[in-house]
């Protein structure tokens, strides 16, 4: 079985076609501090920190400011854009879903990411890449790659007829209950330990390998099958931020090619906060 969507290219395809007219590389890391450290010649940064998100409100920035954003980068219209980042892509996963949603196209992710690249010992540089500015044309959102919080609860009558399903992608014990956060990571407030009723625990990294690439397709099948998890069904991702369920909707909707499948960007720290909204534990303190 090979991948649904030709959406991979790998770290040996990048090195051949460096410096290509029409081939831009974005690099997006969770450590916004890396890309100065060291980036493949020719790649810009995308801080998905300041650049994706709205400074005031808790939502995206608009199309326009997506295409503002692709301009100031020197990215045009046909422009085949790579993303690539650290964490076995997490945030390369991020932007390539945020990107999707806000209805750019031509994107790929470098499979294994920045930590095969450098892995592997291949070229990079600390010079700024020059940047032409470039009028990204207007872009029109993809509302069916994102869900919201009343879609989810709405969600949940689906799931319990076997018609839907709901894929947690955190960790056993954020699952559980036991812990709201990932290990070494700052506590964000959330009122509330647990899972969304009827999720399955199907964590991001079981569809990675040890190197950062993504597992093959027939694994991958299985993996989510085996959890019920099958492309008949409407499926919504989720984790605490969106970037973790960002990996797994990549694996879901471009390398299986589930038709119908949403990243629930509020994911944990909204749902877990929320007045009125079930959750369901599988830990006891006592």
């Amino acid at each position: 079985m090979e991948y649904a969507k030709d959406v991979l290219v790998s770290t040996e395809w990048v090195a051949q076609n460096l410096n290509k007219d029409g081939i831009r590389l974005i690099e997006v890391d969770e450590d916004i501090l890396l890309y100065d450290t060291g980036h493949i010649p020719g790649a810009v940064k995308l801080d998905w920190q300041t650049d994706l998100w709205h400074p005031v409100e808790r939502d995206f920035i608009t199309p326009d400011k997506v295409s503002e954003l692709l301009g100031r980068l020197g990215i045009g219209a046909d422009d085949q854009i790579i993303l690539y980042g650290d964490k076995s892509n997490w945030w390369a996963s991020y932007a390539y879903w945020f990107l999707s949603y806000s209805g750019v196209k031509n994107l790929k992710l470098m499979n294994g990411g920045r930590q095969k690249w450098m892995a592997e010992g291949r070229e990079t540089t600390t010079d700024a890449t020059p940047v032409q500015a470039s009028e990204y044309p207007a872009l029109t959102r993809d509302d069916s790659l994102r869900a919201y919080r009343d879609e989810v609860k709405a969600h949940l009558s689906a799931v319990q007829e076997g018609k839907g399903a709901l894929v947690d992608v955190r960790s056993p014990d954020e699952f559980s209950g036991k812990v709201t956060h990932m290990a070494n990571y700052p506590q964000e407030g959330v009122l509330r330990g647990g899972h969304i009723p009827g999720a399955r625990s199907i964590p991001w990294a079981k569809a990675t390998n040890e190197d950062g690439t993504f597992k093959s397709a027939d694994e991958l099948k299985a993996l989510y099958e085996g959890e019920g998890v099958t492309a008949d069904k409407a499926v919504i991702a989720y984790c605490r931020i969106a970037e973790r369920s960002s990996h797994s909707w990549f694996v879901l909707r471009e390398l299986l090619g589930y038709p119908n499948v949403r990243n629930y960007d509020g994911s944990w720290t909204e749902w877990g906060n929320a007045v009125g909204m079930p959750i369901e534990k599988s830990y006891s303190e006592s």
